[in-house]
């Protein structure tokens, strides 16, 4: 297999769930929506799942979609890990 290639275990397109978190604001899982829709643009707002934290600090938000491509998932954590204010992405 040529350098140039990447392995990975998905199966394109496949159903993915990726989770942001972030400290707690009213308009958090509109961003996450904003730069996941970005790379997804059939992405509904069905697909957007957030829960907050115990003490209410920080939010978890879940976005499940169909990925096309290894690049696409790559794009879509980067914007999301570029963002500040999210601090984590899964």
């Amino acid at each position: 297999m040529s350098d140039d290639i990447k392995e990975t275990l998905l199966e394109f397109p496949c159903e993915f769930p990726i989770k942001a978190i972030g400290k707690q604001r009213d308009d958090l899982d509109a961003l996450v929506f904003s730069l996941v829709r970005k790379h997804a643009p059939d992405l509904s707002e069905r697909a957007v799942r957030s829960r907050p934290s115990s003490k209410g600090n920080y939010c978890a938000i879940t976005v499940t979609f169909t990925a096309t491509s290894q690049a696409q998932l790559d794009a879509i954590y980067c914007d999301l890990s570029n963002c500040e204010h999210i601090t984590m992405v899964l």
